[in-house]
């Protein structure tokens, strides 16, 4: 089936539609050759964004169409989409199974980010992509207006990074010590320990809560999304320590960060005495308590008691590169080498905390976990409000 691309009315939108006879026009390709391409998948009445800086839209009524395309870029113009939007619509199966087959016959493509559009989240939705390695996210609206470069930006980093990064025949090969038993020691040593702790801590977290919502203003939990062991995103669960409009202040306080990075390198944000803590918060960071409710997390799956800090995803899409993103090898964790050697030191280099996640990603295994769990008490009360 040849394919005829022809301009729409949108001045960001170009329309895809199958042809009977003639050649493809490539025109419309050849315009696009040097914008940002993003190709949206499935009938669509969705508004685009019209901003500056955002993407030049393909839309393609079916998958077939949407693969021609994708064939004339690579083959005529060396270039592919930055993006696969597949809008979710009645005939799902059969299209994302032609998806699964194209990339399966077409490995250099698996690097395109693959987002499946929907207007309603929900959790059979959610379940049921899983069984599709290579759709990357759940994507709606809000997030195809206002946030899809940065999030194109994150996944496309890492698909890269893993799918098309040589590796170095002068470099010293790793082994790893994390076998199938430590997995699954480690798996039911979390288990066991996280659901015991939640039911003897009840009355103590059901206190603090009651405290936090008496101190003032705001939700009791504080829940963020967090980048994982292989950048895998889960929403992250703390006590609030904050004031409830923390995040809005975060750019006053860019120049009070005790990590010195740099706008082109590895990025962590941390304020010593940060004015932002409530007085009750001081004690629960001081005294690590704000950190209970991630043993939710442990019970999902989501985390580890020991592994290497969930990172937020600012500071994630800075440690993609061949030196730093070793450290998302390991589990995320609640402690862990890095809380036990320099936890509320002042004295630390980014160069040196993700150092620490690197040695722990090329040596944790069982034992090495128990050892650090041992040692995590000493590490409980913090030198410094950070």
């Amino acid at each position: 089936m040849e394919t005829t691309i022809t301009p729409s009315f949108s001045t960001t939108a170009t329309i895809v539609r199958s042809a009977t006879s003639g050649k493809p026009n490539t025109t419309i390709i050849r315009q696009l050759s040097d914008e940002k391409i993003a190709l949206f998948v499935g009938h669509s009445v969705v508004e685009m964004p019209q901003e500056p800086g955002h993407f030049k839209y393909l839309m393609a009524d079916h998958v077939a169409d949407a693969q021609e395309a994708i064939d004339q870029l690579l083959n005529v113009y060396r270039k592919i989409p930055a993006v696969i939007i597949y809008r979710f619509n009645s005939s799902y199966e059969t299209d994302l199974a032609s998806w699964q087959s194209y990339f399966e016959n077409h490995q250099v493509l698996r690097s395109i980010p693959f987002f499946l559009y929907t207007d309603q989240l929900s959790d059979a939705l959610r379940s049921f992509v899983k069984k599709y390695v290579f759709i990357d996210e759940i994507i709606t609206h809000d997030c195809l207006v206002k946030r899809l470069d940065d999030k194109v930006n994150f996944v496309s980093k890492f698909k890269r990074m893993h799918l098309f990064v040589p590796k170095s025949p002068e470099a010293p090969t790793v082994t790893y010590h994390s076998t199938p038993v430590n997995r699954v020691a480690k798996r039911i040593f979390d288990i066991l320990v996280a659901g015991t702790l939640l039911i003897l801590l009840s009355p103590l977290l059901l206190l603090i809560a009651l405290m936090i919502k008496l101190e003032g203003k705001g939700p009791i939990f504080y829940a963020a999304s967090r980048a994982g062991k292989n950048y895998r995103m889960f929403k992250f669960y703390k006590f609030r320590t904050m004031v409830a409009d923390a995040d809005k202040q975060l750019h006053v306080l860019k120049a009070q960060n005790q990590y010195c990075g740099n706008d082109n390198g590895p990025m962590f944000f941390k304020v010593s005495n940060d004015p932002r803590v409530t007085r009750l918060g001081g004690f629960l960071r001081n005294t690590s308590l704000d950190e209970l409710p991630q043993l939710f997390n442990v019970l999902k799956g989501d985390m580890s008691l020991v592994g290497n800090r969930p990172l937020p995803l600012y500071e994630a899409a800075t440690l993609t590169t061949d030196d730093w993103a070793e450290r998302f090898l390991a589990p995320a964790g609640i402690t862990g080498l890095w809380q036990i050697s320099k936890r509320g030191k002042k004295d630390m280099s980014v160069e040196e905390r993700i150092s620490l996640d690197i040695n722990y990603a090329h040596r944790h295994n069982f034992a090495y976990d128990m050892w650090l769990m041992v040692n995590t008490p000493f590490a409980l009360v913090q030198k410094d409000n950070v």
